[in-house]
């Protein structure tokens, strides 16, 4: 099957108010102006991608959302809500964030990465009904619960790292880098997960993503993220025609980008 056949999400339509909005955002490391008024929204269902050039501040979006970073001006809300500050805080929200390097807890098996993740959740039975989800869409975690996470192949830590995102039953949830340092059959593996993961739960999500052409080809939109201000926007699959897009981001199989 074709690479784009089996990572392409199905035509998707989005009606109403966002449910994640980023509205003015900016965020600056000393003097240097990281993120400069950058705007974007999320509607329920929908897979957005955001791409960019090393050093674009994509990374440092999905920092600032779950208030890794402070913010130096802006908002960001959930379903109209302000966005709490704080890290634990915006997870308890109902965003989730699988981060870049996966980050996984070495010493931890995979079940208590998982019970990790599940730190929102009240009661035990809430958890374990999550954790058999997660299982049913990555059955190797299943088979490795009891495995160290440190000892796993890196695309089954990235399986972990979103399994792990999952159980705190997020509203939206964020992907920073999903194939970063993977093999090519591991990531055609992790992104027709994420694609029955929102065609299945009607996941929100969000990604930032190395490979260009892959982020298009999974998500319904698209903005493009440039030394910190979005400069383009729109419906994947017309960017991913859109000439200025193919000759800065999908060359040499549309890889050329990296996250911050």
């Amino acid at each position: 099957m074709p690479e784009e056949t089996a990572t392409t999400t199905a035509d998707h339509k989005t009606g109403g108010k966002p449910l994640l909005s980023v509205t003015s955002l900016s965020v600056n490391y000393g003097a240097i102006r990281a993120l400069k008024g950058a705007d974007l929204d999320v509607c329920q269902g929908e897979i957005v991608a955001v791409i960019g050039a090393n050093g674009a501040g994509k990374s440092t979006l999905m920092s600032a959302i779950m208030g890794d970073v402070p913010r130096a001006g802006g908002s960001i809300s959930l379903e109209g809500a302000p966005l709490p500050k704080k890290s634990f805080q915006v997870v308890a929200s109902g965003v989730s964030l699988s981060p870049e390097g996966r980050k996984v807890f070495a010493p931890l098996t995979v079940r208590e990465n998982l019970e990790m993740g599940a730190f929102p959740l009240r009661h035990k039975s809430d958890v374990a009904e999550q954790m058999a989800k997660v299982y049913s869409l990555f059955p190797r975690l299943e088979e490795r619960e009891n495995q160290y996470a440190g000892t796993l192949s890196g695309g089954e830590q990235q399986m972990l790292a979103i399994s792990r995102a999952l159980m705190a039953r997020p509203r939206v949830l964020l992907l920073d880098e999903p194939s970063l340092g993977l093999a090519p059959i591991i990531i055609n593996e992790i992104f027709k997960e994420l694609t029955e993961i929102n065609r299945v739960m009607g996941m929100t999500m969000l990604i930032v993503e190395q490979n260009a052409r892959k982020a298009l080809l999974l998500s319904h939109r698209a903005y493009v993220l440039q030394t910190g201000e979005i400069t383009m926007s729109g419906d994947s699959k017309e960017l991913l025609r859109n000439p200025v897009i193919e000759a800065a981001y999908l060359g040499a199989g549309g890889n050329k980008v990296r996250g911050v």
